[in-house]
């Protein structure tokens, strides 16, 4: 394989609602963190372990604001993006990092605000995930490059 590729693929709760940021022009990015966990059996002691792992996300634009709009402390998401580390200097001079997911595509898998609705006459739909309560976005990351 002659290329290289840098894809992530997470399905996690948020941690913290969706911080905004808004930038002249309209621009805006949206950061939130998200969790994974990972349960295992102690083979020693025969004890069930969770470990959790977050992760630092980066919405952008139409899809920031989508985020802010519907998504709480603790909704569970499907997230594909890229890794993209960022270095800066703090204030007492020592070099900084941080690996942030910047966010491609992004599907809602469960809300609260969907959780705490009144129940409504169950669907003939077999699949739970239909667009009425599923929020599927693509985020263009070459949006601002269009022409017209």
């Amino acid at each position: 394989m002659a290329g290289t590729i840098n894809k992530v693929i997470l399905i996690g709760h948020l941690g913290d609602e969706v911080k905004m940021h808004y930038f002249e022009g309209g621009n805006a990015i949206g950061r939130f963190p998200i969790a994974t966990n990972e349960t295992y059996t102690n083979k020693q002691t025969g004890e069930k372990v969770t470990t959790t792992e977050w992760h630092n996300i980066v919405v952008r634009n139409k899809l920031a604001e989508i985020c802010e709009k519907y998504l709480s402390k603790g909704d569970k998401v499907y997230v594909e993006g890229r890794i993209k580390t960022r270095q800066w200097e703090g204030e007492d001079g020592a070099k900084r990092y941080t690996t942030e997911i910047h966010v491609v595509d992004m599907t809602f898998l469960t809300t609260k605000k969907e959780l705490n609705a009144p129940q409504q006459k169950e669907s003939t739909n077999p699949n739970p995930l239909t667009p009425s309560n599923q929020e599927i976005v693509k985020q263009e990351q070459e949006e601002d490059d269009l022409p017209f």
